[in-house]
């Protein structure tokens, strides 16, 4: 099977072709290092220097300043049913284009679901309900979304993911069920994450979400309704995190070492930058 083509545009005023370039190149690594052994989909990643200008067959994430008071940030499907997504700018813009490239490559559509052992709340913590189960959309970025799970691919922020076992019917020693290992048994749900499910018999999509006290709430409106055309439009329509993604505070952020970690780099760089110049004088 061909790799899919993804695409970075920029569409907003602070994100020059250079940055939109090394954002493309460390989520081609994240790709194919990382999400590809796990998955199974291979995927190529390239910046584009013109958002008017799409190659066909690629996949566009276009990054903007303002995606508008509706939602409109996450993902969308044009006229002919293919996938593309707005993200919006800010400081740490890379990892919300990292979650939205991995959940475009695992569903591109929009409406993969998965049937797992049903979730519940109690005491305070998400349980399983092994007496139901629940048609799962599959997002593999929304249940540990947190910026204090992301990672750094040498100095930019991507996301972290889970992996195909977080649906499993129980823990296992030894499974790995997200990227970070933040993720210890299947549905399991961390600070500011969330997951959604298809409820049938309502004909609604319901989300247990951790935005505070873990509670599970119904989604408003049909979800086959939904103007994106696709359950996970109508996620992202009706879902508000308590803080963006792209607006991550550099403390919590994969630790808190980015900006030490982007010093060191740039030094590190113009030492090895050096090196080639002493060995081509020395010739």
């Amino acid at each position: 099977m061909l790799p899919v083509r993804l695409g970075l545009a920029s569409r907003s005023n602070t994100v020059s072709l250079q940055e939109l370039t090394g954002v493309a190149a460390a989520i081609g690594v994240q790709i194919a290092r990382d999400f590809q052994p796990l998955w199974g989909i291979a995927a190529t990643i390239a910046a584009l220097p013109d958002p008017n200008s799409v190659p066909p067959g690629v996949w566009p994430v276009f990054i903007v300043d303002d995606t508008g008071e509706d939602g409109a940030a996450g993902l969308h499907l044009n006229k002919a049913n293919q996938p593309y997504a707005l993200v919006q700018a800010g400081d740490s813009w890379s990892l919300t284009a990292s979650h939205e490239c991995l959940e475009m490559l695992v569903d591109p559509g929009g409406n993969r679901l998965i049937t797992s052992t049903g979730i519940t709340v109690v005491n305070g913590e998400v349980a399983d309900d092994p007496g139901v189960k629940f048609n799962y959309l599959v997002e593999v970025a929304d249940p540990s979304e947190d910026p204090s799970c992301a990672y750094l691919v040498d100095d930019v922020l991507v996301s972290d993911f889970y992996t195909p076992n977080f649906f499993d019917p129980a823990a296992a020693t030894g499974v790995r069920y997200s990227f970070s290992g933040k993720i210890t048994r299947p549905r399991q749900i961390l600070d500011n994450g969330y997951i959604s499910w298809v409820d049938p018999s309502m004909n609604v999509m319901r989300q247990l979400r951790r935005f505070g006290p873990p509670e599970i709430v119904t989604l408003p409106g049909d979800p086959s309704a939904s103007s994106r055309r696709s359950l996970r439009g109508h996620v992202d329509g009706n879902t508000k995190p308590p803080s963006s993604l792209s607006s991550a505070d550099r403390s919590s952020a994969a630790g808190g070492y980015r900006e030490a970690r982007r010093a060191w780099l740039q030094s590190a760089s113009l030492a090895h930058g050096r090196s080639y110049r002493t060995i081509a004088a020395e010739r």
